[in-house]
């Protein structure tokens, strides 16, 4: 599947989503950045190399077995004939042991069993995987020793930060006006959902499996025409957003871990999840090129400042419905709400920040003008005496003058 997502609106890092041997085809972090193609021959090319150098180790320990016992039967052959059939036991049970080993690796346990048909050994791996990672499941299911957890809650808050983007902006060819799809859409939402609730990387890979085939009836049914690749990633990344699916990363480590290696190396299993892997890496990386958006107009979206739906909310046909238009003005009614408590909230904390400098101005005014202007503390002065202290003996003075009236 090659990448043309880039004419239809959405920016893809070819350099860093293609497969690293150079085949065109998207390559999964989970298979070493290799596609599933690519990945399958080098794990045939690994598989035999090690069925080669084990059947050479067999071939070797053979020979020395078989001159083990040639020695053990040349130096023994003067000896009496008590131990005859001691020996042709002895013998039948090394010609035994040498069978099996040679039956082990023989060309046919090579190239597969030619007794057993392949979709019933198929059939018991999935059923010995079901049972194992059933008992296993809260042990290696998001372990401590990984940093999975901390991934998930990341690429959480970065969907929950994308929640504006619209089907428009990722050029999905998708009518949710259209009951059938719409309903389409709502099962894709639900069973991406579900991958969480199941414990075998097997049912996990069906959720996926379902999601995609949801999401290929509800183009074919908008475009009254088969879905392609092309159409199939941007509607992903959409159901993606719309979702958010619980312990993502988690879920794609668990399934990259543990599910059977021949699912995700063939069949649209592993096609699917491969997309899987490819629309999260495209979520994490997503900016303003990558929707046709100017940068401004994305750091507002991104902020809450503004939303791209309330511009589309004002033109509603007659026809539409009322509900879906009061939700509509509730979400822009809470989205006025939102940033006029984050205007509140800012200048609250502006308004803070001055009290605080103008707190500390004064302070370190007051502090300047005592340090200048040090504080003496002078010894007090002593008492006055009274005034014409000189004409009295005592402290009690004379009596007032009385004025005097003279008659003439």
């Amino acid at each position: 599947m090659s990448l043309k997502s880039e004419r239809r609106g959405i920016h893809v890092d070819q350099s860093e989503l293609l497969c690293k041997k150079g085949c065109g085809y998207y390559g999964n972090p989970a298979w070493q950045g290799f596609c599933s193609k690519c990945w399958r021959e080098e794990y045939h090319k690994a598989r035999q190399k090690q069925i080669q150098e084990d059947w050479e180790l067999a071939e070797r320990l053979q020979r020395e077995e078989e001159e083990a016992f040639a020695s053990s039967q040349s130096s023994q052959g003067a000896q009496s004939l008590t131990f005859s059939k001691f020996e042709e036991k002895k013998t039948n049970e090394k010609t035994r042991k040498v069978t099996t080993v040679k039956k082990f690796f023989s060309a046919s346990s090579r190239v597969g069993s030619k007794k057993v048909p392949p979709e019933r050994v198929e059939k018991i791996m999935d059923q010995i995987e079901k049972y194992i990672m059933t008992r296993l499941y809260k042990y290696v299911f998001c372990p401590e020793t990984t940093d999975d957890e901390k991934k998930d809650l990341a690429i959480q808050k970065r969907i929950r930060a994308l929640h504006w983007v619209t089907p428009q902006m990722l050029c999905v060819p998708v009518n949710e006006e259209i009951p059938e799809v719409s309903d389409m859409v709502v099962k894709a939402i639900t069973d991406i959902i579900e991958m969480d609730s199941k414990r075998v990387p097997r049912d996990k890979l069906a959720c996926i499996t379902k999601c995609s085939k949801h999401i290929f009836n509800a183009i074919k049914i908008t475009k009254n025409e088969p879905a392609s690749a092309d159409d199939f990633l941007p509607t992903l990344i959409y159901i993606v957003l719309k979702g958010n699916p619980p312990r993502l990363q988690s879920n794609i480590q668990y399934i990259t871990r543990f599910c059977n290696p021949s699912r995700l190396m063939t069949g649209e299993d592993g096609y699917y999840f491969t997309n899987l892997c490819c629309a999260v890496a495209f979520i994490e990386k997503l900016d303003a090129q990558s929707l046709n958006l100017s940068q401004e107009d994305f750091d507002r979206y991104m902020s809450g400042q503004t939303s791209p739906r309330k511009q589309e909310s004002e033109n509603w046909s007659p026809d539409a419905c009322l509900g879906v238009k009061q939700m509509y003005k509730n979400l822009d009614l809470l989205s006025q709400l939102n940033e006029r408590q984050e205007r509140i909230m800012n200048e609250a904390k502006k308004l803070e920040k001055d009290l605080i400098d103008w707190t500390d101005g004064i302070a370190k005014e007051v502090q300047d003008i005592v340090e200048k202007y040090p504080l003496e503390i002078k010894p007090p002065n002593q008492s006055l005496v009274a005034i014409d202290s000189e004409n009295v003996e005592n402290d009690k003075l004379p009596p007032p003058l009385q004025p005097q009236v003279y008659a003439g």
